[in-house]
């Protein structure tokens, strides 16, 4: 009988070509953790190509997915599980398997010709190379056509479910229920009776080869890990940034037009948004990126929200109408999720490297808010909080996300829409001033005194008849002006307007508790977007060391928060990790005068936490001892 060990948590890695289907086998294992109570976390990676050529090594495709039974913060570093369904997966991969981690590999593909693809002399299953590893080499392909002969599939179609039989192999090893993957696969392939069969049989003999071969001596469990009372689902940070968009709209009562132009990875959003025209919600795909932001803004004008996607090229196309935005004032949201440049670069590697092209890559003084999402549920909190600043103070404001939390997923609390405040449109319905005769007039640009956010009027509003284009506006009336000392005083009035939006924006919070001599840390590790759970689980690992460290995490990035430059100044060395080379820790050096350390990282990966947990262990031990009398926080 096999032996079942419990663990607290598993990394795994499914690894093969782009067309073995380690995408879904590794969605679909998520899942039915997710519906088993893990906490997960996942790292989608997959070539640029729409079809690499098979067998080479450009042309692998995995999925890494951590589950545990407690509150992780990350995919993880180290898979302890590799499945690579061919010799290009395992070279690919191999080297970040741990020592002694399972290694379980199709036998079919490693041919001669396979091997010599990706520089193998001899084959690593056979060689004593892999010893130091728990391999176990397997027949996939071969057991999964002899189990579907039955359906009358050609050897190519029936050598598709191989993925299936994995998934099914894996499901048996660590004990994951099985209702949610046969649901999925009766439904996914309703029309075709024949591939739903084999899939299904396929799930099914992975699962009893498990239960009734020799080859595991041992099973594993990993327990649900303890979440606070509520609904749960899966859920990736495109698809909660469109949830969240959904959301905004139904809280302003206003119809949301998205235009946009397909680009890698912010496509699935305007997939998403496409199937919930029932909330009033118009997609429109756009034949460039210039289109698909001059169409969003036009839809602004005329009442609606305005909504544009992107990633970093299109980022730069879209800057002329950004800034159009800024001079007219119209509430406008961009989201950028953002991938490894430049130019075309790696589309579908991960990157933070777009932070100083969105708050100043347009012409002129064109300031904008900028805020990002730290993980992929937060993603549908900061959608929302985009189109209530957009709204409120008539503005464009750029949304940073980025491939990692856009594709990765993890478990989200499905949120009480109720308790969702609502947004005020507070449409401009009639005259705000009179002429000198007395007669009503309404003034465009006549701000309020709070937001300094100007009238919205919808087109077409009986007597709110106003000049609107990119030519700079006389103040209150909106005309246009080439007046010297008007120009300077509208521009200061609109970044005052940008500015003024720090009252609308909490404390950044720091986590430092204080150690058992009642001392505080002197080291502060400071991020933004994506790069919150490697610091977060960073930072518990050095904790866990018996080292002092503080977190802070930033969501609001123009204009920061309050109390930021007060909480720099009150440690002795602030880190900031950065997916990219050093851009927070530039715009943080030059407005608080702070020696601000940068960390980069720019692979196309996420962050390293073990690395990340390394340095900061060295860079805690290399501070120097307080001068007498000072105190740490000198």
């Amino acid at each position: 009988m096999t032996e079942v060990r419990t663990l607290d948590r598993v990394v795994i890695r499914f690894a093969g070509d782009s067309g073995d289907g380690m995408q879904l086998t590794g969605d679909r294992f998520t899942a039915d953790s997710a519906v088993f109570g893990n906490d997960i976390s996942t790292l989608p990676n997959f070539p640029a190509e729409i079809r690499a050529p098979a067998g080479t090594l450009p042309g692998v495709s995995s999925f890494q997915l951590h589950f545990a039974n407690y509150d992780i913060m990350t995919p993880g570093d180290r898979p302890d599980v590799l499945v690579a369904m061919n010799p290009a997966a395992l070279k690919a991969n191999i080297a970040d398997v741990p020592r002694g981690g399972l290694v379980i590999a199709d036998t079919a593909d490693f041919t001669t010709r396979n091997l010599a693809k990706v520089g193998y002399a001899a084959n690593p299953l056979e060689d004593g190379s892999l010893a130091d590893y728990q391999l176990h080499a397997l027949d996939l392909t071969g057991m999964t056509v002899a189990a579907v002969k039955e359906f009358g599939l050609s050897r190519k179609d029936a050598s598709r479910a191989k993925n299936m039989f994995a998934l099914g192999l894996l499901s048996w090893l660590y004990h994951r229920p099985t209702e949610g993957t046969l649901a999925f696969l009766t439904t996914k392939f309703a029309s075709k009776p024949a591939i739903r069969d084999a899939n299904v049989t396929a799930f099914k003999t992975g699962y009893a080869f498990g239960e009734t071969t020799e080859v595991f001596a041992v099973s594993y469990e990993v327990a649900p890990a303890p979440m606070p009372s509520g609904r749960y689902r899966q859920i990736s940070g495109n698809l909660a940034l469109s949830l969240g968009l959904v959301a905004a709209a139904r809280k302003s009562g206003l119809p949301m037009f998205l235009g946009s132009y397909p680009i890698t990875p912010a496509s699935d959003i305007l997939h998403e948004l496409s199937k919930h025209k029932r909330f009033g919600i118009t997609t429109f795909q756009a034949e460039d990126e210039i289109a698909g932001v001059g169409a969003a803004l036009g839809a602004s004008f005329a009442g609606h929200i305005g909504v544009t996607t992107t990633s970093g090229p299109g980022m730069a196309l879209k800057a002329e109408t950004i800034g159009l935005g800024v001079m007219t004032e119209l509430p406008l949201v961009i989201i950028d999720v953002q991938r490894a440049g430049p130019s075309t670069g790696m589309p579908t590697k991960t990157e933070q490297a777009d932070l100083l092209q969105v708050m100043f890559g347009r012409n002129g003084e064109s300031p904008v808010p900028v805020i990002a999402a730290s993980t992929p549920a937060d993603c549908f909190d900061t959608a929302i909080e985009a189109v209530r600043i957009a709204i409120k103070y008539r503005t464009p404001v750029i949304v940073l996300s980025d491939g990692y939390i856009a594709n990765g997923a993890e478990p989200w609390q499905v949120p009480d829409v109720a308790a969702i405040p609502p947004i005020d449109p507070q449409f401009a319905t009639e005259a705000n001033a009179t002429d000198a005769a007395g007669k009503p007039l309404f003034l465009p640009y006549l701000r309020d005194e709070e937001t300094l956010a100007r009238p919205w009027a919808i087109p077409g509003t009986e007597g709110l008849q106003h000049r609107i284009g990119g030519i700079e506006k006389a103040r209150d009336t909106g005309a246009v002006s080439y007046d010297p000392a008007n120009h300077d005083e509208m521009v200061r009035t609109r970044q005052a307007k940008i500015d003024g939006i720090v009252r609308d924006i909490p404390d950044v919070v720091v986590d430092d508790p204080t150690g058992p001599d009642g001392s505080r840390a002197r080291t502060l590790v400071l991020g933004w977007g994506s790069t919150y759970g490697p610091i977060a689980a960073a930072v518990r690992r050095v904790r866990n060391s018996g080292r002092q460290v503080a977190q802070a995490h930033l969501r609001h990035l123009n204009p920061f928060p309050a109390n930021l430059g007060e909480v720099l100044r009150s440690y002795d060395r602030v880190v900031v990790p950065e997916m990219n080379l050093g851009q927070l820790a530039l715009l943080l050096r030059g407005k608080y005068l702070v020696d601000v350390h940068s960390y980069s990282r720019v692979r196309g990966l996420p962050i390293s936490l073990s690395e990340l947990a390394r340095d900061l262990e060295l860079e805690i031990d290399a501070l120097p001892e307080p001068a007498p009398f000072e105190g740490a926080f000198a």
